[in-house]
């Protein structure tokens, strides 16, 4: 009895292209391709979706073994398009770095940073946490569902050996930036508007009255009213942010 093993090398092939596109998106996603997230689980969660996901496009890797060239350029190709998936994700969450650095100078806490998780590097107090705020939110909803979708679908719009147009991609990653600032400065609305009638009251309060230290005065009340103003509108603002990220990923995943 001979067991016919000549499939193993196309195979072999097939895995590490697919390993290549899931496992650079994986890397780069929010959440999940954190510096703080434990590479073994990372490294689980790339694995498991490639033997999930391989079955259905192991077809769509024909490339020729008999030299090491074409195999050496479709794995570039893979990790490019991972890489275009996983940053429109990254920048759309991004949207609220934004709003919570214009929501901090504001309120009067711009001075205030800590590590940012998402970022493993310093950011300001509120950003941080409507970051992870955003990310819980991703997770309770099950838009994270998305993500395996948008995958799948990835290879519809970038079928395997096409890399994508330099211009078309650098469209798409600047039409996500702008709409992520968009996106930021909408959220934050209701603190400019907060913020310009409290320096306003400032103003004129220290015209009427030179001898009264605004400053310790102001920086107390600017704190205290913003977080309230903070309390009272994120429920809205991450339901604007829920719909904001649901349509990003939505467009890696036409299909659904």
């Amino acid at each position: 009895m001979q067991i016919n093993i000549s499939f193993l090398p196309a195979l072999a092939a097939a895995f590490l292209l697919t390993f290549a596109r899931i496992g650079t998106m994986m890397m780069m996603m929010p959440g999940l391709g954190e510096s703080n997230m434990p590479s073994r689980v990372r490294l689980t969660i790339a694995l498991v979706l490639t033997g999930t996901l391989l079955p259905l496009h192991q077809q769509a890797y024909t490339v020729s073994l008999d030299s090491f060239g074409p195999v050496l350029v479709m794995l570039l190709q893979e990790i490019v398009v991972g890489a275009v998936l996983g940053l429109t994700a990254r920048l759309a969450l991004s949207a609220l770095q934004v709003a919570g650095s214009v929501i901090a100078q504001q309120m009067g806490l711009g001075f205030v940073t800590a590590v940012d998780p998402t970022q493993n590097q310093q950011g300001l107090l509120v950003g941080n946490f409507l970051t992870v705020l955003g990310v819980a939110i991703i997770f309770a909803t099950d838009m994270h569902h998305l993500v395996i979708k948008a995958l799948n679908d990835s290879y519809v719009i970038f079928a395997p050996g096409e890399i994508p147009l330099s211009g078309d991609a650098a469209k798409h990653i600047t039409n996500v930036i702008a709409t992520s600032f968009k996106i930021g400065i909408q959220l934050s609305a209701p603190f400019l508007v907060f913020g310009l009638i409290f320096n306003l009251g400032l103003g004129v309060m220290s015209r009427l009255m030179p001898q009264m230290q605004v400053f310790f005065i102001g920086m107390p009340l600017s704190i205290l009213l913003g977080l309230f103003l903070l309390a009272l509108v994120i429920a809205a603002m991450m339901g604007t942010f829920t719909g904001y990220i649901g349509s990003v990923l939505l467009e890696l995943a036409p299909g659904q």
